[in-house]
């Protein structure tokens, strides 16, 4: 039964997300906007202060980070920015809420199938370090090409006053 809620309660945020990234492609980006999700999302660590959490072991650590590393090369493949209005807005893409879907539908048969073989309390930290794992690489190669766009932005900006 706590699986279903949980993958309902899955599909809701996914849901979610999709229409705030939707909603942020349509105002300008800013490093601060890049930066401050996996800084907010690294509050989460905190559930490994509750004892159940933290019978995680180092293999499962290292098991979810990578998985969410792997899931984080779809995002950065579809992630770019462009100039528009003289500011830098994250591109559209089409294949952004797909993508999410299928990261989604991915973790949900993850979950269901540890869910068998693994507490749920462990579960959830290796969840969080999953999506920790994915969110972080994608958030710091956003902020690298955000700032290449920055720098051509403002060299291209330069050769016009010139």
């Amino acid at each position: 039964m706590y699986g279903v809620i949980l993958s309902v309660l899955a599909v809701l945020m996914a849901v979610l997300a999709m229409f705030v990234r939707m909603k942020a492609m349509k105002r300008p980006a800013s490093v601060k906007k890049i930066l401050l999700p996996p800084a907010a999302m690294s509050t989460g660590f905190l559930m490994f202060l509750y004892p159940p959490v933290r019978e995680i072991t180092a293999l499962q650590v290292a098991e979810a980070f990578t998985v969410g590393l792997i899931f984080s090369i779809i995002l950065i493949k579809t992630s770019s920015f462009e100039i528009r209005d003289d500011q830098i807005y994250m591109k559209r893409s089409k294949a952004f809420p797909f993508i999410l879907i299928g990261l989604l539908v991915v973790r949900i048969l993850l979950r269901q199938f540890f869910g068998i073989y693994v507490e749920l309390e462990v579960l959830s930290g290796m969840f969080f370090i999953l999506a920790f794992g994915m969110i972080l690489p994608w958030r710091i190669a956003m902020y690298v090409k955000f700032k290449q766009v920055q720098k051509q932005h403002t060299a291209l900006s330069a050769s016009w006053q010139t």
